[in-house]
């Protein structure tokens, strides 16, 4: 008979949900394992989120140094490896890993590499890796294995002619020569902007109306300006069609308003979205409510099975490795009958590319098809000493308050740093904030965040610096 152990929590997944609600049930004591098909971290540490940091980082140091000049520096026969470059978000990636292999082991959280499924409520098997056949008893189970790229029908990824964001992050010794992107949501506009800083002619399509489509229109418009200014080609409105992939480059058709365009690319990137990835979790008998493939859960994260949780991006949009995190320290707690926040109300949303993006809360469109009383504040980083001086005054703040209360409905940045610069809205929504708390806590001179109070000021007309 097989070898059993037995455990207060199994968590299924090594992502951002999985390792850290494994991590949190380790902190209250409880026994807990974390089995990762992979590695520990998940898509986001090995082949998401992490990764494409350290490739946009390098990507915007290049940038910097091809406008030193404007500083008063001299940067002459500036040159690149890419292969070195493609070889350091590996090496970030790495580093991260361990970082939670050694979480794992200062939590006594056991960890598992190997694929598991839920055999029954209660047990869990391990169906591939170093100890297939194992089977572990288990008072909860909580699922946490994420989504994987959407792929195009009838069109199998390669690696070479044809990718996902993960075997863009495979390392290579050049950047193509062309690429066209399809999707232009944050993993397509942050791909888009890497390639483009290392001289890969970029085609960026969108079959929406604006690109970063969940983003506010100004932000979105913004964004495309910057690009085209950039070199990007940016189609919106257009779908891909007959897509063909030859030998040494991939050729397909753009319709936008019934009109065809031939083009055709070196690599073609499809970052069209995910799908979730439950496949080989459950056996034929654990039968879950499910939701387009999401498992549905309450508002403990708990499934329509009693003892299976689910947390992450498998549970549904907004698939954001902070939402994940938050969403499995919540399960556990809820499991173990601790106080939890309950599900997900106010987050933000970033992106990477340069200019870069941070949002929360309701954008002016939705705000206007709610029929909202509303107003809204906006100021310009060319407004900001802080932003003029460290050369990067592309972009604005935009807040989006109601228009007695002063309540804080959504803000929307557009610029470097946003995703550092979001944090204290967020808080500020969470505790009930108007934009006169804002506007009124003094903020330090010169600093990116003077926006912020310009922004929440201007929607009553007091900004000074416009």
């Amino acid at each position: 008979m097989a070898e059993t152990t037995e455990y207060d929590l199994i968590v299924i997944g090594g992502g951002p949900a999985g390792y850290a609600g494994a991590i949190r049930a380790g902190q209250l004591g409880k026994k807990v394992a974390c089995i990762e098909l992979e590695r520990a971290g998940g898509t986001c540490l090995n082949w998401g989120c992490i990764p494409t940091k350290a490739l946009l980082k390098s990507a915007e140091l290049f940038r910097s140094f091809q406008k030193a000049e404007t500083f008063g520096l001299a940067a002459g026969g500036l040159t690149f490896d890419f292969q070195k470059v493609m070889q350091r978000s590996r090496g970030v990636a790495d580093q991260m890993a361990k970082g939670v292999e050694f979480l794992f082991r200062k939590n006594k959280v056991d960890y598992f590499v190997g694929r598991a499924q839920v055999a029954a409520p209660g047990m869990v098997e391990l169906t591939e890796g170093p100890q297939k056949g194992k089977f572990f008893k288990t008072k909860n189970v909580l699922l946490a294995t994420g989504c994987k790229p959407r792929q195009l029908p009838g069109v199998p990824v390669d690696g070479e002619r044809l990718m996902t964001s993960r075997e863009a992050l495979v390392p290579r010794k050049s950047p193509p020569k062309s690429i066209v992107i399809i999707g232009a949501g944050a993993i397509g506009v942050e791909f888009a902007y890497f390639f483009n800083a290392f001289g890969t002619k970029v085609t960026l399509v969108e079959m929406l109306p604006q690109i970063v489509p969940v983003e506010d229109e100004d932000v979105a418009k913004a964004l495309q300006r910057s690009f085209e200014k950039q070199g990007i080609a940016v189609h919106t409105g257009t779908k891909v069609e007959n897509v063909r992939v030859k030998a040494d480059k991939v050729e397909l058709t753009l319709a936008k308003d019934g009109n065809p365009t031939e083009i055709e690319a070196e690599t073609l990137l499809v970052a069209v979205g995910v799908t979730p990835n439950l496949e080989g979790t459950l056996a034929k008998n654990v039968k879950l409510e499910l939701d387009r493939g999401y498992v549905k859960v309450n508002e403990n994260y708990e499934s329509s099975v009693k003892g299976i949780y689910a947390a992450g991006d498998i549970i549904g949009p907004p698939w954001l490795a902070h939402v994940a995190t938050f969403e499995a320290v919540n399960a556990v707690a809820a499991m173990f009958g601790h106080h939890h926040s309950g599900r997900v109300k106010i987050f933000p949303g970033c992106t990477y590319c340069q200019p870069q993006i941070a949002s929360t809360g309701l954008t002016e469109k939705a705000a206007k098809e709610k029929g909202l009383n509303y107003k809204v504040g906006k100021f310009p980083f060319t407004a900001s000493g802080k932003a003029v001086a460290a050369g990067d005054a592309e972009g604005f703040v935009k807040v989006i308050s109601e228009g007695k209360t002063g309540e804080i409905l959504g803000v929307h940045i557009l610029g470097n740093e946003a995703p550092e610069l979001i944090a204290e809205y967020v808080l500020a929504m969470n505790m009930e904030g108007s934009v006169d708390e804002v506007h009124r806590s003094i903020h330090a001179h010169p600093t990116l965040s003077e926006a912020l109070m310009e922004a929440a000021a201007a929607t009553s007309g007091e900004a000074i610096h416009i």
